[in-house]
């Protein structure tokens, strides 16, 4: 009888949930416009992928890393309140098909202009961390996705504090709850979905990043955004404890799989293993772990 390895084990895991830890950056951008206005912003992994694309072109002009950053942030943020204003602002109180259907377009839109003003080669980014594995007891894990998971669980912290103990998180709150309760205490709702989009314009431009930095920076980055998917559906659309703790099961869940279960059915399956466990927990919970459960009267 073979001895199980268990610090195979525990490395595994723990690779899987630094990754997990990713995903749930790419979720928290879904949740925070879905929480608010109900849109699932398929557009987010366009605007992943343009904000990686601008701070590695301009730091390949030669622009000053901190600077670089600065330009990228106030550009994603003005982005994120642009599409706000021109394109969803109009289209409110229209199906969610409709509005999918225009973060759809407005995600092909994105990256043309992508192509358009940066052109499509493929770039590497530096964020000046090598991928050496430290060795912790036996255990061996990756330094980048050390640093990665530990500046996406920062900005997910932040995130979190912000939106539960400041005045602009507690309107935020109050619109998730109830949109029609907020206009009666007199809460200005474009500004709050403007700042929803501004922050979820600063997602994508951490996540993209991250990501650009251990895929490289290619236009197959905004497919990233497919990762998310499964994320939301195990910790719900309108939670970001759900995809917090989504992403870190779909990232140990992916890895497991296709070290144990890999070998098995001919290797590959950690590109769709989350998928499967997806659609089997939407047959037996729709809602997700921390999902709102809808209750219509008819």
């Amino acid at each position: 009888m073979v001895e199980f390895d268990w610090l195979f084990f525990f490395e595994v895991l723990i690779g899987g949930l630094l990754s997990g830890v990713m995903y749930s950056l790419v979720a928290i951008g879904f949740v925070l416009i879905y929480k608010t206005s109900g849109v699932l912003n398929f557009a987010q992994g366009a605007m992943l992928l343009f904000a990686a694309l601008t701070f590695v072109s301009l730091v390949e002009r030669a622009v000053p890393f901190a600077l670089a950053l600065a330009i990228t942030f106030v550009l994603m943020v003005a982005i994120g309140i642009a599409i706000e204003r021109v394109v969803l602002r109009p289209l409110t109180n229209r199906s969610p098909m409709t509005l999918f259907m225009a973060t759809l377009g407005l995600s092909y839109i994105i990256e043309g202009a992508a192509q358009l003003i940066w052109g499509t080669q493929v770039h590497g980014l530096d964020l000046g961390i090598e991928d050496i594995p430290f060795d912790f007891g036996g255990i061996f894990i990756s330094q980048f996705d050390l640093f990665a998971a530990a500046v996406a669980a920062s900005m997910v912290v932040l995130l979190s504090i912000f939106f539960r103990y400041t005045r602009v998180g507690l309107a935020f709150r109050a619109v998730a709850d109830d949109q029609f309760a907020a206009l009666a205490i007199g809460l200005r709702l474009p500004w709050i979905w403007a700042t929803v989009w501004a922050a979820a314009g600063l997602v994508a431009l951490v996540a993209g990043l991250l990501w650009g930095a251990r895929l490289g920076v290619q236009f197959s980055l905004s497919l990233v955004v497919l990762k998310a998917l499964p994320v939301l559906v195990l910790g719900g659309f309108d939670s970001i404890p759900g995809a917090i703790v989504g992403g870190l099961l779909i990232g140990a869940a992916e890895k497991l799989a296709e070290v144990y279960i890999g070998e098995y059915v001919g290797g590959g399956i950690e590109s769709w293993f989350a998928y499967v466990v997806a659609l089997a927990f939407l047959l037996v919970h729709p809602s997700g772990l921390f999902g709102q459960k809808l209750v219509e009267r008819v």
